[in-house]
């Protein structure tokens, strides 16, 4: 049986229950190196249950201003500032100052989180009410809660902010009617097409045939449903990599990224045709249009041509298929030497020709 010194309020006139009150960290050793007793907050960072009776040594590791480990040397301590650890947490950096009580009843070492406060908070889930109210840790905490709840609103008001930016640049990109891109935006992804030399692309313009004939017979509530019908047209019969926008009222644009050349670009034109006559209800009627495609492929040009170039050639192939006749499609033909020149630079195909 272990003989424990005569209480604190015997020894220094103070009760246990004031020592855990004003030091919620302490240990209080007797004079053989077992522990008296030990402030609640302590016993909680502890995680041994009560701590009464057990060698000091098995809970507190010292490393400043040396590795002492034994009473005598922690005795000759006192009044020093103190490097320590518990045995439990062995990267939590603690500090500590001793005092030795009268009549050989031991010593009190007072503990403190210092600059490790925030950690043994998260880490232990320490709270107001585990120290001291005097205890500097106390204003940290608040301190540092002000300063979480500061950066998360800054967080959330920053990402606020960046949906709000992205949203902005979309709409400044994007057509409000189909959700495809505008004029700006297939111009800037165009150009940064013929800026790498190394992508191979056609572009395709494609005007609706009848759509006038809607918009006055039906109203332009009917024409908004057919243009909003063709932009999904697009993104559905498109690859994820291509892009297409609305560039006028019944005009559309198509970038076709990795386009081997106008034999897959007839392909896409004659399906994109297709699926656009097919008639689309609008309340008790039937809006019946049809489209004309123009197209021009980056690899039929010896040298890679400048936007301007490139949008009039395919602007041109789209007038000869429509003066071929409506739901026709066009390739731009570049100039061939004259034994083989062809008779116009767009010769306008029925679909499947």
């Amino acid at each position: 049986m272990i003989g424990l010194p005569p209480s604190l309020d015997r020894v220094i006139g103070l009760s246990g229950g004031a020592l855990d009150v004003l030091m919620p960290m302490h240990l209080w050793a007797g004079p053989e190196g077992r522990v008296v007793q030990a402030g609640p907050t302590l016993t909680k960072m502890a995680r041994r249950g009560p701590l009464a009776g057990l060698p000091l040594f098995r809970l507190i590791e010292l490393r400043r201003p040396s590795r002492v480990a034994t009473m005598p040397g922690l005795e000759a301590l006192a009044g020093q500032r103190l490097g320590l650890v518990l045995r439990n947490a062995p990267d939590l950096p603690l500090r500590g100052a001793l005092t030795t009580l009268p009549a050989g009843t031991g010593l009190i070492l007072d503990i403190s989180l210092g600059l490790s406060f925030a950690r043994a908070v998260s880490e232990f889930g320490l709270t107001l009410n585990d120290f001291s109210p005097c205890d500097q840790t106390v204003e940290l905490l608040y301190l540092h809660e002000a300063n979480s709840a500061t950066m998360a609103l800054s967080r959330h008001l920053s990402q606020r902010l960046d949906a709000a930016r992205a949203e902005a640049e979309a709409q400044a990109l994007s057509d409000p009617l189909t959700g495809l891109a505008n004029r700006r935006a297939m111009d800037a992804a165009i150009a940064r097409c013929l800026d790498d030399p190394t992508q191979d692309f056609g572009i395709m313009h494609l005007d609706l045939d009848l759509f006038k004939q809607v918009n006055d017979s039906f109203g332009h509530a009917a024409g908004d449903a057919v243009l909003e019908r063709v932009g999904a047209i697009l993104r559905h019969q498109l690859r994820q990599r291509d892009l297409a926008g609305r560039v006028g009222g019944d005009e559309f644009l198509v970038l076709l990224r990795d386009c081997a050349g106008r034999a897959e670009m007839e392909q896409v034109a004659a399906r994109l045709i297709a699926t656009i006559e097919e008639p689309l209800p609008f309340q008790d009627h039937l809006c019946r249009v049809s489209a004309s495609i123009g197209f021009a492929a980056s690899v039929d040009y010896p040298k890679r041509p400048d936007l301007t170039r490139l949008l009039a050639d395919a602007d041109a192939a789209l007038y000869a298929a429509k003066r071929a006749g409506r739901g026709r499609w066009a390739a731009h033909v570049p100039p061939i030497p004259p034994a083989a020149r062809r008779a116009a630079d767009g010769v306008a195909y029925p679909p499947g020709d």
